[in-house]
């Protein structure tokens, strides 16, 4: 298993403030001003658009794009599938958090049509990854994992492999699993 430097990431850090990317966030209500907080510590400028009349046309001017699926409701998840196509077809890198995946059918069928459309990354939970995965067992209560990260490690490299994603797994130590390589970061929280 690789690991990643603290210099490496300072690094990461600096290249991203030196570009200050343009971040399309269609995101749940309950993170929405902690993560446009966030991206702006980070160096980064954020948007919070989820709007159906403008959705494919903020990807278009955008650096990135982050779809959390916590708040769910048809109209909205129409506006991330049309948003997710959209980076695609342009080329823009897009993250999928899965949020509950696995506590519903609706949840799960949605966190799997969204993958279907092949995220550069998925980012959840380990109960989450291991229920995309299709694998039993450690089903999550509601929106909170069952399951230790490195529980799901396995899951993660199954979906890494079947949808070409890279697989980051949050937890006590975070994973990030790729097709290739997989690296752990000591220091998470056991409350993701």
């Amino acid at each position: 298993m690789n690991t990643i430097t603290i210099e490496a990431i300072g690094d990461c850090l600096a290249r991203l403030r030196e570009r200050r990317p343009l971040v399309h966030n269609i995101t749940n209500f309950v993170v929405m001003n902690f993560t446009a907080n966030v991206l702006l510590a980070l160096g980064a400028s954020p948007a919070m658009v989820h709007a159906r009349e403008e959705v494919e046309e903020f990807v278009g001017i955008s650096s990135a794009l982050v779809v959390n699926i916590g708040t769910l409701d048809a109209p909205w998840v129409a506006n991330m599938e049309l948003a997710a196509r959209r980076a695609v077809d342009k080329g823009i890198p897009w993250t999928l958090d899965p949020v509950g995946a696995g506590a519903t059918a609706f949840r799960t069928r949605t966190a799997l049509n969204l993958l279907s459309l092949r995220p550069s990354v998925l980012r959840g939970n380990a109960s989450e990854v291991i229920a995309l995965s299709g694998a039993a067992g450690h089903a999550p209560k509601g929106v909170d994992a069952t399951a230790s990260s490195a529980d799901a490690i396995e899951a993660a490299q199954q979906l890494a492999r079947s949808s070409g994603t890279i697989v980051a797994v949050t937890g006590m130590t975070d994973y990030v699993v790729g097709t290739e390589r997989r690296f752990a970061i000591n220091g998470g929280s056991s409350l993701t």
